[in-house]
């Protein structure tokens, strides 16, 4: 059956109709098409790419410039797929001029939606956005553009005044019309309080099975990114350590001189040849 793009209208019904959405992050065409040949609906072009592809030590070196970069070979490589976009660190923070101008941006490089950090106080921002036709995914919790702020990457709502703190936040982005929310590094317990208290659907990383859907990091879950590992990422694969093994086999059989072999190589006609070496005699 070929696959059609979910809207970021569907994304938000699928609370609705008990279906859970799938989301991994992207950041290059070649991992983008490969997600577009899965049934994952929903790709994070996520600020996350500072880490695992730029080297940073966090998220917030990120720029518009690198995120409207990588999106556009995601959007290419994955036309089957939704493409959600982060807005990174200072891109919204200074007024709603600012974030309804680089959502604006990331619109027109091909997302199909874009997704900030942030509780009540980012509403007046989403509300904007959203009255310019702009579809925008909260995110609560743990929010790594503020990690400094957190105490570093630890959980958040673990007491009982923090917890309805984030409660209290995730309503405010619902009544300011955001289609989904992410929840990041919270106790299960709360993510399913969130989730049965929402309309729109919750989408978890760190914060339990009772979320609406999950969002893993494609470098974490695929084992190719080996800086530090959360607790909450199961890894599907060991890529990582796959490269390593090939690499370093290439580099053995060009040392020894057995690649390339035969079956690697281009050849000349006979009579070509013969000519070629009567010329150079």
């Amino acid at each position: 059956m070929q696959k059609r793009k979910m809207t970021p209208l569907e994304a938000g019904e699928c609370k609705r109709r008990r279906k859970r959405i799938r989301m991994v992050t992207a950041y290059d065409y070649a991992t983008a098409s490969s997600v577009n040949r899965s049934e994952i609906e929903i790709i994070l072009v996520g600020d996350s790419l500072g880490m695992v592809m730029l080297g940073y030590e966090s998220t917030l070196p990120v720029t518009m410039d690198d995120m409207v970069y990588h999106l556009g070979p995601v959007v290419r490589g994955a036309p089957d797929t939704m493409i959600v976009a982060d807005m990174p660190f200072l891109s919204y923070h200074l007024g709603v001029e600012q974030a309804l101008s680089n959502a604006g941006i990331l619109m027109r490089a091909g997302a199909d939606a874009v997704k900030l950090e942030g509780g009540a106080a980012r509403c007046p921002a989403v509300r904007a956005m959203i009255d310019a036709g702009i579809p925008v995914m909260g995110h609560i919790g743990l929010t790594p553009q503020s990690a400094a702020q957190m105490g570093g990457f630890k959980v958040q709502g673990k007491s009982a005044s923090a917890a309805r703190r984030i409660l209290e936040d995730a309503m405010a982005l619902e009544e300011s019309g955001v289609f989904a929310i992410v929840l990041e590094a919270v106790p299960h317990e709360l993510a399913r309080i969130v989730s049965e208290r929402l309309i729109v659907p919750t989408i978890g990383i760190g914060a339990g099975p009772d979320c609406d859907g999950q969002v893993l990091v494609i470098h974490d879950m695929l084992g190719w990114f080996d800086r530090f590992q959360p607790k909450f990422v199961k890894r599907y694969a060991n890529l990582g350590r796959e490269i390593e093994r090939a690499l370093a086999e290439y580099a053995r059989e060009v040392a020894e001189g057995s690649f390339p072999g035969a079956e690697h190589c281009f050849n000349m006609k006979e009579d070509e040849l013969e000519r070629l070496v009567e010329e150079l005699e």
